[in-house]
């Protein structure tokens, strides 16, 4: 298995990046009982994580969609604990799309872990698999995620009103996106490792 080290920013080598993998169902979890007051406002992510045999399933899945070229999921890993994620939700090679997405727990809060993350998948969708379009989707009221987009260099497309129906009530959500050029331009023409 492979892992990335998060800390070339802020000194902290002690973050990783690694694959989620359904064997980690027991640590994703307990990982998620973490993150579920932080995650829940926004996505239904930690609720279809609520017992092993759903934690299992939502795993299972991202294995299925990595198969099939469609999707992949990344644990944060901090001093051995996970701690947070990223994933690419969506990942459609042949247009060249994808959409990533993040989420995390109180320990990962303010360490910039979660950018570093998004900017190594973004990296890898760019130089490694040639996407030309990466977006990011949040809710408009989610100021934390907008915030990582603006920190990715993204462009605000625009507003999709009310198109998100999640307990019981409507969200807008903000649509952002860095095309290829746009990051190569942002990293200098170069991988980061």
């Amino acid at each position: 298995m492979f892992a990335i080290s998060l800390g070339d920013d802020l000194g902290d080598d002690r973050a990783e990046l690694r694959p989620l993998e359904v064997w980690q169902a027991e640590e994703f979890l307990a990982h998620m009982d973490r993150a579920r007051e932080l995650v829940d406002p926004w996505i239904p992510f930690a609720s279809a994580a609520g017992d092993l045999d759903s934690a299992r399933a939502l795993l299972q899945r991202y294995a299925d969609k990595q198969a099939a070229d469609t999707g992949r999921l990344y644990g944060i890993w901090l001093d051995g604990t996970l701690v947070g994620g990223v994933l690419f939700r969506i990942f459609d090679a042949a247009s060249g799309n994808c959409e990533i997405g993040v989420w995390r727990e109180p320990a990962a809060q303010g360490r910039g872990l979660i950018t570093r993350a998004a900017e190594r998948l973004i990296d890898w969708a760019v130089y490694g698999r040639g996407m030309h379009r990466v977006e990011w989707v949040a809710s408009a009221a989610n100021t934390r995620s907008i915030a990582v987009a603006k920190r990715l260099g993204m462009t605000r497309d625009g507003v999709l009103r009310q198109n998100y129906l999640y307990r019981g009530v409507r969200h807008d959500s903000e649509i952002w996106s860095v095309l290829a050029p746009e990051w190569r331009a942002r990293t200098g023409g170069e991988l980061r490792r």
